[in-house]
């Protein structure tokens, strides 16, 4: 009889431990998920053989699609180059080496009304990450990949880990009467579309990274913007843990429209 209860125990033990074991392995993935996704997140910005740094760093962006193109935010765009210096618009991505080598790019589509650009870099093709084009679930745990500080920490790609806390509507604020145009009219009308909220803290640097779910490995959001508590400056010192991504379903249809992919 004593045999026969120590038999059921340890059965029963071992049903208990199996979900704790099940439930710790998306966590032992993810350096794996780190060191696949790395060559594909590029430095964005421009380059200049007069600029000292020759590099002027804006923002993250990420490979997808043919290799050849790449996902930012719209802001990370430098303005309009004007004057006598010839300054390009640039996508760094990793040799084999370690070393950062610039790309030459060109901007292919932007959607602005979600903060959004599509660039198409020259040399050869780089790793592409996934986009997934279906919303992800709340709950889902999530990495986010980028430079936060950049111009004053190097350009290590760093890794953010959290959870995707909320799924919620925007719409683009109301313009006044002096900048009110065809365009953004037609933002007006389109209404809001949903965006994730994250509970992981972005910096200036992560803007246009890519947001990745860290059991399927594919990408479900671009890093768009914070939460800041009260200054620019104090998203440093006091970050609110608050940061907003956009679905990466808007990014796919980019890059479908370049491709020629019918939705």
């Amino acid at each position: 009889m004593a045999h026969a209860l120590r038999r059921r125990f340890h059965s029963l033990s071992l049903m208990l431990m199996l979900p704790l074991a099940w439930g710790t392995a998306p966590a032992a993935d993810l350096p794996e998920l780190i060191e696949r996704s790395k060559p594909s997140v590029a430095l964005i910005g421009t380059y200049a053989e007069t600029d000292s740094p020759r590099f002027g760093f804006r923002g993250t962006g990420f490979v997808v699609g043919n290799g050849n193109l790449a996902i930012t935010n719209a802001h990370v765009l430098p303005p309009p180059m004007t004057g006598e210096v010839q300054r390009r618009l640039v996508v760094q991505l990793r040799r084999a080496n370690g070393d950062w080598a610039p790309r030459t790019a060109t901007v292919l589509a932007l959607d602005k009304s979600r903060d959004l650009a599509l660039l198409k870099f020259d040399g050869p093709a780089a790793p592409a990450l996934a986009l997934r084009k279906t919303i992800v679930r709340e709950g889902t745990s999530i990495a986010l990949m980028g430079f936060p500080l950049a111009g004053a920490l190097g350009f290590s790609t760093v890794t953010h880990r959290g959870i995707v806390s909320a799924i919620t509507g925007v719409a683009m604020p109301t313009p006044s009467a002096q900048s009110l145009n065809a365009s953004a009219a037609l933002r007006l009308r389109e209404g809001a579309f949903e965006i994730l909220q994250l509970d992981a803290t972005a910096y200036p640097g992560n803007s246009g990274g890519p947001v990745i779910d860290v059991e399927a490995g594919d990408v479900v959001g671009v890093i768009n913007m914070v939460v800041v508590k009260r200054s620019r400056e104090s998203a440093l010192s006091d970050p609110s843990g608050i940061t907003y991504a956009i679905p990466a379903g808007y990014a796919a249809a980019l890059v479908d429209q370049e491709l020629g992919i019918k939705p």
